[in-house]
């Protein structure tokens, strides 16, 4: 393929100014940003939270998102992750969270039999206060 001038003789690939300044809000003629689904960002946002340790947040999140995301059809897989990961990090949370308590009680049912001072008991020092 060879490179052919134009008929006026100028390059037609050199270099030209950009167009004029745009006006802000507005888009250029002959090009369409179509909008953002609604939720799309909300849903991401849900599935980053559980991660970071805000589980029950992203939980919820997420199904904020996705319920506005089913209203206009579209498909929001971020909101699912955030719903999926949310719920998984709360079941978790709360599994640590009821074993920490069972630990909490039976040392403090401990405490409550051996009076203050420091115990022994089966190879385990117990501290009560």
């Amino acid at each position: 393929m060879s490179h052919q001038p134009d008929p006026q003789g100028q390059d037609e690939h050199r270099w030209q100014p950009p167009p004029a300044q745009i006006p802000a809000g507005q888009t250029p003629p002959g090009y369409y940003f179509p909008p953002e689904p609604p939720g799309k960002t909300l849903g991401i946002v849900a599935a980053v939270l559980p991660f970071v340790g805000l589980g029950l947040i992203g939980l919820v999140l997420g199904i904020g998102a996705r319920s506005q995301s089913a209203k206009v059809g579209y498909r929001n897989v971020p909101a699912l992750v955030g719903i999926i990961a949310g719920a998984v990090t709360v079941v978790i949370g709360l599994i640590v969270g009821i074993a920490v308590a069972v630990v909490l009680a039976g040392v403090f049912g401990q405490c409550a039999q051996l009076g203050p001072g420091v115990h022994h008991v089966n190879g385990i020092t117990i501290t009560c206060g």
